[in-house]
Parts: structure tokens; C-alpha cells; sequence
């Protein structure tokens, strides 16, 4: 801010010494958008969807951030957006507001997509949301702090998946869903280097989601998981056109139970002496689909040891303090 009478504001002055980022945000096309103003003494911005002039404080700042990409880069209309609307709970509408609702296209009472722009604590923004999603039976959740952004599939109120990308406002949640991936575009996409996460970040998630009631050794289906995935990732070089399979993609979970085993019985024969002769993935189906749709868009091939080095020391830490049975 320079001084009282001519006051100018900047990003980098609002966000200091906060827990939001605008990593996930185009400096050149969505940042640069954003124009803030004095009003009263105090920085302001103007709402995307509906015009209003709202305090320019770091959630407001990153939320409108995003409701530019959801118009500009994933096409979606304004009359489709709602800004802090309403979730009904039952026949009452709740205290707390959804930061963005969109409906389905021919629906406009449906809520098709629900936004949570948070502080973290992620554990508690995802709740929150998935409380909203239960609520308004909407099948897409988004979680986002400007620093990092979880995209969920809810299949039913317990089971949430996470998935790659938002369906563009032309496109159906299935062509997202059954998408195929290749190894040049998991590089592109490989959130450990796109959102700056560690592959601890993740397992915190697939802990928060799944593995604390799973009723199995984390350690174990974790170390299973990460295996099968560094086998397709070493495998899919010497596909047709280099196709990974560690993926979630439209099938069942019985399917996608089957396949991703088969990988794990691949890799144990493959590099031999870490997992015994007939050893399964114990989860279940359900809670597997869950976990591999959180680790199909990491990168572990040639990636820095260091990152699974860390995963695993927190894990044995966590197992050693007993946290998880």
C-alpha cells in the first residue's frame, strides 16, 4: 500500500503471512485479470458472476480467481454460477454457505458442481464440502486454497474419487472419468510438481478419506500401491502408444480392483524379494478405487527418491506410534 490519501493495493500485500497461495493460477491470464480498488480506505474487488463489490480478502481474492477459469477456461455461464448460495439440509437451508455452486445444465436447481475455497485445514474444508455435496446430491466437489486444488467424484454419499481434471462445460463427467492417459501427458499433469505436493500430502489425504477405517496395515497398501504404480509407469514405455493403466477409467470396482492387482502380481514377480508369493492387495474394492484415483496423476518414475523416501518415514512413524492400530 503506498499512503492514505492515493492508496494501492497488491496480491503478494494481502496474501503475506496467510496460508493462501496462487500457485494453481495463471500469472499472465487469470492474475492479471483481477483488478483491485480502493473503497472506504479498503482494498475491493469486483465479483466475476454477479458485479457486486466485495472486500478483497484472501479467500475472496482466490475464489474469484477461480470463477474466472470456470468462465474463461472451462466455459461455463454466469447463469449457471451461484455465489454463496444456500445448501439445503433437509427441508432448511444451512448457516453456512457453499463459496460456489453450479447447476446442471438443464437443471438449474441441481447443483451439478460445489467449490469450497478454504483455510486450511484441509481435513476439515473436504468435510465440509462433502457435507454440501451429500446435501444437494452433487456429483463434482472442488476443494482449493489458490495453492493446491482437489477435485472429487462423488459415486455415493461415502465414496469419493478423486478425478483429473473438471469436465469443460461441453463435455460429460463420464468423458472425464474414461479418459486414457500417456505418459507424456502424466508428466504434464503430475501434481507433485504442478501443485508442489509431496507424496505425504497425498497419503494425509488418502488417510482423511480412506485408509484410517480401512481395517489394513497403511504401511503395507500403500507400499503395495506405489510398487504396482512404479511397475505400469516402467511398463507403459513399451506399450502402444505409451498408455498408463494405473488409472481409474470408467470401470467398475470390481474391475478396477482386478486390474490394479494384476499390476501389483507383475511387479512382485518382476522386481522379487520385497512382497512374499501370493500376495494380494487387502483393501477392498471401494476403499482401492479411492486410493488410486489420489495416485493416478503422480509421476513416481524417475522422480527424486527423496520424495517416497519422506512418504515412507512418515508412514513407519505412524505405524510405530501405533496411530493406526
Amino acid at each position: 500500500m503506498a499512503d492514505k490519501t492515493n492508496p494501492i493495493y497488491t496480491l503478494i500485500d494481502i496474501l503475506k503471512s496467510t496460508d493462501y497461495a496462487l500457485d494453481i493460477f495463471d500469472p499472465e491470464k487469470e492474475i492479471a485479470a483481477l483488478e483491485l480498488f480502493d473503497k472506504k480506505g479498503k482494498p475491493y474487488l469486483r465479483d466475476f458472476v454477479d458485479g457486486k463489490e466485495r472486500p478483497a480478502k484472501p479467500e475472496e481474492i482466490v475464489r474469484q480467481l477461480f470463477l474466472y477459469r470456470l468462465i474463461h477456461t472451462y466455459g461455463y455461464p454466469t447463469a449457471r454460477i451461484a455465489v454463496e448460495k444456500g445448501v439445503y439440509f433437509g427441508s432448511s437451508v444451512g448457516d453456512k454457505r457453499a463459496d460456489i455452486v453450479i447447476s446442471e445444465k438443464h437443471h438449474p436447481n441441481t447443483a451439478y458442481i460445489i467449490v469450497e475455497v478454504k483455510k486450511p485445514k484441509r481435513r476439515d474444508g473436504l468435510e465440509q464440502l462433502k457435507s454440501y455435496c451429500n446435501a444437494e446430491g452433487a456429483p463434482i466437489a472442488v476443494w482449493t486454497n489458490g495453492g493446491e486444488v482437489v477435485i472429487l467424484h462423488r459415486e455415493d454419499p461415502n465414496i469419493y474419487r478423486s478425478i483429473s481434471d473438471l469436465p469443460h462445460a461441453n463435455q460429460t463427467l463420464a468423458e472425464v472419468i474414461n479418459e486414457r492417459v500417456t505418459l507424456q501427458e502424466l508428466e504434464k499433469r503430475n501434481k507433485l510438481v504442478v501443485e508442489r505436493l509431496s507424496l505425504r500430502d497425498v497419503i494425509l489425504d488418502l488417510e482423511n478419506l480412506v485408509l484410517a477405517n480401512a481395517g489394513v496395515d497403511q504401511f503395507e497398501e500403500v507400499f503395495k500401491l506405489i510398487y504396482a504404480k512404479l511397475y505400469d509407469e516402467a511398463q507403459a514405455k513399451r506399450r502402444p502408444g505409451k498408455v498408463v493403466d494405473f488409472r481409474a477409467a470408467g470401470e467398475t470396482r470390481k474391475e478396477l480392483y482386478d486390474k490394479i492387482n494384476r499390476l501389483f502380481h507383475a511387479a512382485r514377480e518382476k522386481w522379487q524379494g520385497v512382497f512374499l508369493p501370493g500376495e494380494n492387495i487387502d483393501l477392498t474394492p471401494d476403499h482401492l478405487a479411492v486410493c488410486v484415483s489420489f495416485l493416478q496423476d503422480i509421476k513416481l518414475f524417475n522422480s527424486n527418491l527423496q520424495v517416497i523416501d519422506e512418504a515412507f518415514e512418515y508412514l513407519v512413524t505412524q505405524v510405530y506410534k501405533g496411530a493406526k492400530g
